[in-house]
Parts: structure tokens; sequence; C-alpha cells
């Protein structure tokens, strides 16, 4: 490469214009792909169609039905749910909810089929008619049945009768992009109305659509808030380093052209942005800087030595289009390693930050020193410079001078901070994903303390026969299942058929307590169902318990504030408990949204492991090549590995757990940390095979050439990924935050541990 290195900067010089003009098509060409760009707000985007257990929930919901929901949540000023104008309220409600667009089915203590029995007729009904002519003895009557039923109580009302909910299915043709913000669009101004018209009475909007919704608000709030403050603030930090207008505004530039660059083909592929892939913008946004401040640090440097512009533009290419190049080499490989991620918004976000960091480069090499040969530009003598290489140069004569003491400290910090790792366990809570500022958040909380929860896990419980599932047999162990169930650690409701069947049984006994069972023939079960099947209304069947020919059910568990590992160990005692008290045939796995969440942090954590060992070995190899020295290019592992597990032990020591967001940081920072000890290694090389310096006199000229550069860039990225970490989204936030930690890492050890390593491996001659 030292041929290009020689001939690159005469060659941009000398076609200055035509590459300014060219780069400028080629960003608007870019630009016009981001009309294509769409939201996808399905969370079941986090899953691989090949995961079996997103395989395993298709199938059981296109046996029953798929539950996605609006719920409200009523809580009465006064405290009580039975009174007149609250249930009164509660009716109004559940009639307008059949309203919200796709709804298909709506469930509230007004609406649910209460049964009873009149002679020898089974009367099924509205357990609340006409709630405003309710006398208080139908309200005790109405009090005492829906506190006694179990499916209700910790679902649709409180056991204390303070909260109650309207749980609204929607059936979303998934045609458009808008169907889910058109549902939630709705439900909102239905809440204002209700809250307009019943002052008395709070009430909450939450439920799997208004998450899915959420989650899309919450990526765009954060891209029209965050990224503005990233702008400002790295440019303020580039205005403060570089001291010049001009350079500046060419780097604004360039970090716009990379951001469209990225999205626009992105737009031009088909790609849809989801809550994690929408951070592309704000992560090329941090590192498209860095490029730009080495070549603009060194041209000015040079240019304050007196070189003419165009010579420190030549000279600044010729010494940086190397390391710039393995940089953005280096990072692209750490983001495309995300496509090997089990989640596939990562593989979206990897290649889309890939493109945008090639993008970055070339526009590095090619229009910025293009663009700052036709600008107006004066090196001014900046005392700023002056003091950051004074400081560097002290710094440098402190590590040479007490190498030892400096190593024996890095070994020992590094091993301390590496050691709470641990205590990192992996869990998570896709609950507490959004913080106290969003209502989504406000309402979930109230509503896991004050109704129900929402982490739910699913069995489709197999009888082996069609119409088995009338056989006593099969409902006794489907019962015995639910009670067990109904004695673990924070589960609120068991919904199961056997409720119902018990429920009939004793109508038909003539209400009769003692014959609150599973009915004791076969034959009896059926004629109850049929009966019971045939006094439902419209919306209100059992298709979403019972599959076509009767040979199965489903049963559904309702868990409050679990985390991510909670439900693991769950569904395994689950599956332990079915393998010794069931039959062979209803032996499932736990199914639903939350015990896929509760695995995928596991499982995307396995696959990036292996992805991020096959970058390092990548990495590893180009360095290696680059460096033109093995010996090198292995010793250059040390400080770029060990800020991942430092950054993991100090997660593991303050924080304890470890979920989706923190699974891609290896792959994600193991090529921007590189960044740094590719350039101090580059300078380090240069003096030892050009000038024949000793390597703490390399060490000295690495740190005089690039050590502002380094933490300028440092600084950039470390602010840039900051400013994440204030989002409202746990996913981003952490991410965000866990970054800046592993680059500030990353710097004090190339700062202090890379150059002793330096000096004690590379003793021989140049």
């Amino acid at each position: 490469m030292t041929r290009i290195e020689a001939v690159w900067g005469k060659w941009v010089l000398r076609h200055r214009w035509w590459i300014i003009t060219a780069t400028i098509m080629v960003v608007l060409g870019a630009a016009a792909g981001t009309r294509f760009l769409t939201f996808n707000n399905d969370l079941r985007v986090f899953f691989s169609r090949e995961d079996p257990r997103l395989q395993a929930l298709e199938a059981l919901e296109n046996t029953y039905n798929r539950i996605d929901n609006v719920l409200f949540v009523i809580a009465p000023k006064d405290g009580d749910v039975f009174t007149a104008e609250t249930l009164a309220a509660i009716e109004d409600l559940t009639e307008a909810s059949w309203q919200i667009p796709y709804s298909n089915r709506v469930d509230s203590i007004t609406n649910f089929q209460y049964t009873r029995a009149e002679g020898d007729d089974l009367i099924v009904e509205d357990l609340v008619q006409n709630a405003g002519d309710l006398t208080a003895a139908d309200i005790g009557r109405i009090r005492a049945v829906a506190l006694s039923e179990p499916l209700l109580v910790n679902r649709l009302v409180s056991p204390s009768g303070h909260a109650a909910g309207v749980s609204v299915n929607i059936l979303l043709p998934r045609k458009s992009r808008d169907e889910v913000p058109e549902v939630a669009a709705f439900a909102r101004r239905m809440v204002n109305e209700f809250r307009a018209a019943h002052p008395g009475i709070d009430l909450y909007l939450t439920g799997a659509i208004m998450f899915d919704n959420a989650f899309a608000e919450a990526t765009m709030d954060d891209i029209s808030t965050l990224v503005p403050v990233m702008f400002f603030t790295i440019l303020l930090i580039i205005g403060l380093s570089v001291r010049s207008f001009a350079a500046t505004f060419a780097t604004l530039l360039v970090i716009l052209f990379s951001m469209v660059t990225g999205m626009g083909l992105a737009g031009w592929l088909g790609m849809s942005l989801n809550p994690a892939s929408a951070n592309a913008p704000t992560i090329i946004l941090v590192l498209a800087v860095a490029d730009s401040v080495h070549m603009l640090v060194t041209m000015l440097h040079r240019m304050r030595e007196g070189m003419k512009k165009e010579e420190a533009i030549a000279e600044s290419l010729r010494i940086n289009l190397q390391p710039v190049f393995l940089t953005s080499v280096t990072t692209a490989i750490g983001f495309l390693s995300m496509n090997f991620s089990d989640a596939p918004p990562f593989h979206d976000l990897g290649n889309i930050v890939a493109t945008g960091v090639t993008a970055a480069f070339v526009y590095s090499v090619t229009f910025l020193p293009a663009l700052m040969a036709v600008l107006p530009l004066r090196a001014r003598h900046a005392a700023a410079e002056k003091e950051s290489r004074g400081l560097c140069m002290r710094l440098a004569d402190l590590v040479v001078r007490r190498r030892k003491f400096i190593f024996r400290a890095s070994l020992t910090v590094v091993a301390v901070l590496t050691s709470g790792i641990v205590r990192l366990e992996l869990n998570d809570d896709w609950i507490k994903y959004f913080d106290g500022r969003y209502d989504i958040r406000k309402a979930s909380d109230f509503t896991q303390e004050n109704l129900s929860g929402f982490n739910i896990i699913e069995y489709s419980l197999d009888s082996g026969e069609t119409g088995g599932i009338n056989d006593p047999a099969y409902l006794s162990v489907v019962e015995e299942f639910a009670e067990w169930y109904r004695t673990q650690p924070k589960v609120v409701n068991v919904n199961t058929i056997t409720d119902t069947f018990k429920r009939l049984n004793r109508n038909m006994h003539g209400d009769d307590d003692s014959y609150y069972r599973i009915p004791g023939s076969r034959e009896l079960a059926a004629q109850y169902l049929l009966l019971y099947e045939m006094s439902l209304p419209f919306g209100l069947d059992l298709n979403n318990q019972i599959n076509v020919d009767k040979s199965a059910t489903r049963m559904i568990v309702t868990m409050r504030d679990s985390t991510t590992r909670e439900l693991r160990e769950m569904d395994e005692r689950a599956r332990q408990w079915l393998r010794e008290n069931a039959p062979e045939t209803m032996f499932t796995y736990g199914s639903g949204l939350s015990i896929i969440w509760a695995h995928i942090s596991e499982r995307n954590i396995n696959s990036m492991l292996g992805a991020s060992v096959g970058a390092l070995v990548l990495i590893s190899g180009i360095l290696t090549l680059a460096l033109k020295s093995v010996r090198l290019g292995l010793l250059s592992l040390v400080p770029n590995l060990s800020p991942a597990f430092m950054a993991f032990g100090i997660w593991g020591a303050i924080a304890g757990q470890a979920g989706l967001s923190l699974s891609v940081i290896v792959a994600m920072t193991l090529g921007i940390v590189v960044d740094d000890t590719i350039h101090f290694m580059s300078k380090y090389l240069r003096a030892r095979r050009e000038s024949g310096a000793d390597p703490a006199g390399a060490i000295r000229h690495s740190f005089d050439t690039v050590g502002t550069a380094m933490w300028v860039t440092t600084a950039a990225l470390v602010a840039g990924f900051m400013v994440l970490s204030f989002s409202g989204f746990k996913l981003n936030s952490e991410m965000g935050l866990m970054t800046a930690i592993t680059i500030t890492l990353a710097l004090i050890l190339d700062f202090l541990f890379l150059p002793v390593l330096l000096m004690k491996v590379d003793r021989g001659k140049p």
C-alpha cells in the first residue's frame, strides 16, 4: 500500500472538483432511497424465523388465536369497582371497544358470560346488564360472582375489587405498517373521551398492541431528540479541538453524507427500520467522526509547522491512508459480525452501520481532502494544540519512565475489573424497557401492581384423540396442572377450560356448590359444553381455548413482575411436572412471546460469542498483515479484547444482569476499540522503520503525532454514545452506556498498557 499512499494525495488534489461533484451526485442518489424506508413495529421482528420457539408459538396461534390486545385498566378513585356508576362506565367502555379497528373480541366483567340454572334450563347472559338500573342487591350478587370466578380474578378484576380491566383482542390483517398506530390512536381517543365523561375514574391504557406502538414511538423520539443533541455535542468537540470553521464544516458534511448513504442504501435494498436498526444513523454519526479528525489533525499540524496547504493535505493522506483504511475495515467487520446474531434486527443494524462506516472512509480520503483544498483555510498557531501535545508528551515520558509499575498495575486493574463478570447473569424484563417518562410504563406498572401481569406462558394440552377434551381423566390432569401452577410464585391467573366445566356441572345440578367439580362422565361433559357453546354470543365463543376437533385445549398462565430467568426456570419446572404426572400426549413446552423473550438473550449471546471470535480472528489476521509482524499482531489483541471484558466486569458488579441490549456489545465495540490501537501502532512502526527510533523513542513519536487525535476521537465517540444512554428506551440506553464505558477503557489501555507492552515485546532492531 506504500505506493498508493505516496500518490493518492496528489491524485485527489489534481481531481478535486471532479471528486466533489461525484460525491454530491452519489449522496443524492443514495438519499433518494430513504423514501422507501418504513418502520416495523411488531415485537416479533426480534425473533428469527428459524427460532423453534417462534415456530411453536405460531402453530399454537394458528390452532387457537393470536393474543394481541389493547387493555383498558379502570381504577375508580373511591376504590370500588362495584358501584352503579363504575359498572355503567365499564359497560359503556366494553360496548365502545368493539368499534376499535380490527377488534374481534372484547372481555370484561360486564360482558362475562355468567351461567345459572332455571329448572332444567341453562341461562347464559352478561354478568352486568343495564348497570345504571342496578339495585344494591344486584350489585352485591355481581360482586360475589366476579370475585369468586377464577377466569376473572387477577385478569379482569382485582381480588379486592378496586380495579378492573377491559381487554380487546385485535386481529390485525398485517397488510400495512399503519395498522398498529391506527389502533393506538383510536384507543387513545377513547381514553380521552372516557376521562372527560368520568372524572371520578382513572383509566390506564396498555396491552400488547400499545407496547408494539411504544417501541416505534420511543425510537422515533430518540431520533428526533437525541440525534440533534449528538450532532451539536460532537461538532462542539471537533470545533474546539481543530479550531477551524472550515475543518468543522467539512467534517459535518462527511458525517451527514455517511448517514445519508447508509440509510439511503438501506432504503434501496428494501430494509425496514425496527427498534434496533433505527439506531444506525446515530451510530454512523458518531463513528464517521474518527476518520475525519485524524485526517484534519495531521493536516493542520503540518500547516502549523510551515507546510503549504496542499502539501499538508498530501502528507496527511500519506500518513493516515493505511491506518484509516484499517480502522474502517475492522469497524465494518465488527458490525458485519452482527449478521450471526439470533435477533434479525441486529443484522440490519450491523449492515447499515457497516455501509455508513465504509462510506465515511471513502468520503474522508476523497471528498474531505478535496473540499479542504478548495476552502479558504489558515492554520493559526493554536495554544490548545500546543498544550494538548505537551500533555501527551508528559504522559509519554511517564509511561516510558514508570513502565514496570504501569505494566503490573495495568494487569492488576484488568484482572480485578474483569472478575466482575462472574456476577453477571442472563436476565431481562422487557416490560421495563421503557422508563417512567412513557405512559406505557406508568400504565404497565399500575396494572402489575393492581390488576394482573403481562408475562404469559401458553400450553396446548393434547388429549391424543378427537373429542378427548371431554374425557374426565384428561380434564382431571389439566385441572391438577392448573392447580400446581396456581401455587407457584408470581403466578396470578391460570385460564383453563376446566373452570368452565366445573361451573357448568354446578349449574346443571341446581347451582349446588358441592358439584363444582369435573363432570363424572364423558357424555355429560360433552353435553354441557355443547349446550354452553350454543348459548354464547358472537365474538365470545371458545375458539380461543379449544381446537377444531376438540382434541386439545389451551391453558394460559399469567405471571406478574417476572424476569426472563424466572420465566425460564418456571417453564422448566412445568415441563418436569408434565413428565412426572401427565400422559405422554400432554407433554409440551411452554410457549408465548414471554417465553421467546426469555430465551432470546441467551441464544443471542451464544451466537454472538462465536461471531465475535470469528471477527477477532479476521481482524487479527488483517492487523498482522498490515503491521507485517505476527508478534505485534497478536500483541494488539490484549488492549483490544480487555476493554470489553472489563466493561462487562464493571456491569456485573454494578447491575448484575445482562439482557438483549448487551448481547451484541462485544461484536459492536470490537471493531471500534481497534481504531486507536491501529493508529498508535502505525505511528510507532513508522518511527521504528523509517527513522530507526528505539521503542521508547517510537512511543514518544506516537504520543506526539497521534495522541491528540486519539483523545479527540474518543471524546467524540464517548460523548455521542453517552447521549444515547439518556434514551428512555432501555435497549438503546444500555447499549449507549456500555459502549461508552468500553471505548473509554480502550483509550486508557492504549495510552498506558499498549506502550509498555510494545517496549516489553519489541526489543529487537526495527
